[in-house]
């Protein structure tokens, strides 16, 4: 497998390049609108051909590069049928398999930082999103955004994964770039340890978090595919 974690330093948002090594068929995780030239160039450069970029949820704070690269490259895009982007190629459900090459993943529906998240899960790590980080988890007070239903989701779709799974989160602030299931389920400060679901949501609903930076502008785009729609680009 070739394997590239790339990282847009403006929204600290991690974007994952996943290709197989027989078929060089190609993934993106949450590409970036911004660093799309670079994973054009990254693709040539391995010799690789982008299939799917797999969004893991309708982001607040980028927008993403899937309608730019859809255009460029006809890759298709994939977004949870919950998340309001029906301009995606594929809308999944839980448990949907998606096979490129010689990769398996499987899309985990794990709501309540927005009602449409998903993780990515492959044989030896997954791609959480903004549900679950490295020290921490995804914001609930807005986009359709529920404490306990985020408890319930790591708990019962995330922290149910061998602990030696590898953590690829959607963001870090703190330099971190991977963790494993096993540390996340005991050390999480905000619901690791054996935190109760009640725990969780007094601590979420107790955050005083900024707005975010972006959102006003990314959340139509990105329900747009990343790409605002013809008649308002034209004008």
């Amino acid at each position: 497998m070739i394997f590239r974690q790339l990282f847009e330093t403006d929204t600290s948002t991690y974007t994952y390049l996943l290709g197989c090594e027989r078929t060089r068929r190609a993934v993106l995780v949450d590409p970036v609108d911004t660093q799309v030239a670079h994973y054009e160039s990254l693709l040539c450069q391995l010799d690789l051909r982008l299939v799917y970029t797999l969004e893991t949820h309708v982001h607040a704070d980028h927008i993403t590069g899937s309608g730019l690269l859809r255009e460029h490259l006809r890759s298709k895009s994939v977004v949870h049928r919950d998340a309001g982007a029906r301009c995606a190629d594929l809308l999944v459900t839980d448990g949907v398999p998606l096979q490129v090459g010689d990769l398996e993943f499987e899309v985990r529906h794990t709501p309540g930082h927005t009602a449409g998240c998903v993780s990515y899960v492959m044989s030896d790590r997954v791609f959480t999103g903004d549900a679950l980080f490295i020290g921490g988890c995804g914001r609930t007070d807005f986009q359709q955004g529920d404490a306990g239903q985020l408890y319930d989701s790591i708990q019962c779709q995330l922290f149910s994964l061998l602990p030696d799974t590898l953590v690829y989160p959607g963001h870090d602030y703190h330099g971190n770039t991977v963790s494993t299931i096993g540390q996340e389920a005991a050390k999480n400060p905000r619901l690791g340890g054996g935190k109760t679901r009640e725990e969780f949501v007094v601590l979420m609903e107790g955050l005083m978090l900024d707005y975010p930076k972006y959102i006003d502008r990314a959340l139509p785009a990105n329900q747009a595919c990343g790409r605002a729609p013809s008649a308002e680009r034209q004008g």
